[in-house]
């Protein structure tokens, strides 16, 4: 036989489909235990590192410190009610942004009087940074639970108004065509078609900003504050008490990771068809 003929009847080698490949979806079971796998990994070598002296500890607590700490707080320092707190202003003020932020976003992509009338403005607010802003914040409206609740809402209304002016403009223009050519009102399009085919990527835009909500909430609550996880992270941070700081941190994450997982299936749950 020739040399580099292939006998007859002969067939390639099939290759075995990898898990692992180029945005191969993962088995709902296995996805979890990575996760779960890859977290306790990192706090195993967070622990090591602090126990075997290469990080000072004082600055650089141990996870088993945090979480020693963490239990004291939520037994004699009224850490849940903190917490609650906290939830509380950041819900309080992301609902207020979400309200505010979607009719004005699909009226700016919607419109382009509107939109080039606003884009100029809230382009311009939302790259000022939040916390040189507290100042103005306490003159306009003192110390009280409205600062807090501003601050938080400053953070997210101008990233969200955006997100919600670009889902809009991806709905196809054929979407809007066809329901022109069957009589629709302007109303009924953003109604009935527009805004349902922006609902899938809205929610997901509401969870991300959400996330983003909860990063500014260490400004808020450090402006004479006297309750809230940001208050207990900056009393104990006038200590020197690292474990408290960092399990006030560790709170913050755990409580934004359980409503972003929340978000995540209620997305999940109503859109089962993307």
């Amino acid at each position: 036989m020739a040399e580099g003929a292939v006998a007859v009847g002969s067939r390639p080698a099939r290759r075995r489909p990898s898990r692992f490949g180029f945005r191969k979806p993962l088995p709902r079971g296995l996805e979890l235990s990575i996760a779960l796998g890859a977290s306790l990994g990192l706090l195993l070598l967070w622990e090591a590192v602090a126990r075997f002296g290469y990080v000072n500890t004082l600055f650089f607590p141990a996870p088993s410190d945090v979480a020693a700490a963490m239990v004291h707080m939520f037994r004699d320092q009224d850490l849940a009610w903190h917490a609650a707190v906290s939830t509380a202003r950041v819900w309080s003020a992301f609902l207020i942004a979400a309200v505010m932020a979607i009719p004005m976003g699909i009226l700016m992509s919607s419109y382009r009087v509107i939109g080039a009338a606003s884009e100029p403005v809230i382009d311009f607010i939302r790259y000022l940074p939040v916390p040189a802003l507290v100042p103005l914040a306490i003159i306009w409206f003192g110390v009280g639970e409205e600062t807090k609740i501003f601050l938080l809402w400053l953070g997210t209304f101008f990233q969200l108004v955006l997100l919600v002016a670009d889902d809009m403009r991806r709905v196809p223009q054929e979407y809007v065509e066809i329901t022109q050519t069957l009589g629709a009102s302007h109303y009924q399009i953003l109604r009935d078609v527009a805004f349902r085919a922006m609902l899938p990527s809205l929610v997901d835009n509401l969870r991300v900003t959400l996330g983003w909500c909860w990063t500014y909430l260490i400004i808020a609550e450090i402006v004479a504050a006297s309750s809230g996880i940001g208050f207990v992270i900056w009393a104990a941070r006038r200590y020197m008490k690292t474990p408290e700081v960092m399990a006030g941190v560790v709170l913050i994450g755990i409580i934004g990771l359980a409503s972003d997982q929340i978000l995540r299936a209620v997305h999940r749950r109503m859109f089962r068809y993307l």
